[in-house]
Order: structure tokens, then C-alpha cells, then sequence
């Protein structure tokens, strides 16, 4: 049975790099045991969050949302760098979209 687990990053574990590689074999059969609903595993340097394992069904659920992150900032830096003031359709170009990618 599958249920909704809270969690606030502040509360997840950040394990030593080293230490996460050495758990993935047991990591991949939780994640396989339990599916999206596996706490993912927080790893990085002095334990200072860095990356995350997580099921790669869940992976797949968060796709879209990571890609709109992304295709955001990406949106930001040019947006910083542009010189453009004229028109939308004269912006997206300048930003290296085509207007009708916006219809």
C-alpha cells in the first residue's frame, strides 16, 4: 500500500558521498520495494546537500515540472541579456524561440 509521506528537505539525511555509493545497491532495491513513494536519498560533500536519488518513476512524474525550471531560467538569463524593447515576436527571436512556439 502506497501513501503520502511529508518531507521538509531540512529533515532528510544528506549522506557522505561515499556512503551513498556504497548503500545504491540497497538504495535501487527500496526503490524498486516501494516504488514513488520512497523517501528519496540526499548525498553530498560534508553532508552538504548535493544531489538526489530518487525512484525513477517519481523521475519521470517531475520531468515536465524540471524541464519548465529550467526552460525559465533559461528564459531569465537571456531576458538579463537582451537589448531588445520592441515587440514580443522581435524578444522571442532575440531569445532564440520563434514566436509561434508561444500560440
Amino acid at each position: 500500500m502506497s501513501y503520502y509521506k511529508p518531507m521538509a528537505t531540512e529533515f532528510l539525511e544528506v549522506l557522505p558521498n561515499s556512503e551513498a555509493r556504497d548503500l545504491l545497491p540497497q538504495v535501487a532495491a527500496r526503490f524498486r520495494r516501494e516504488g514513488v513513494g520512497a523517501t528519496p536519498v540526499v548525498f553530498g560533500n560534508h553532508r552538504r546537500p548535493e544531489g538526489v536519488m530518487l525512484p525513477f518513476p517519481l523521475f519521470e512524474q517531475l520531468l515536465p515540472a524540471i524541464e519548465e525550471i529550467q526552460l525559465a531560467e533559461l528564459i531569465r538569463t537571456r531576458l538579463a541579456a537582451s537589448t531588445v524593447t520592441g515587440s514580443f515576436d522581435a524578444l522571442a527571436v532575440e531569445l532564440g524561440f520563434s514566436p509561434s512556439d508561444f500560440e
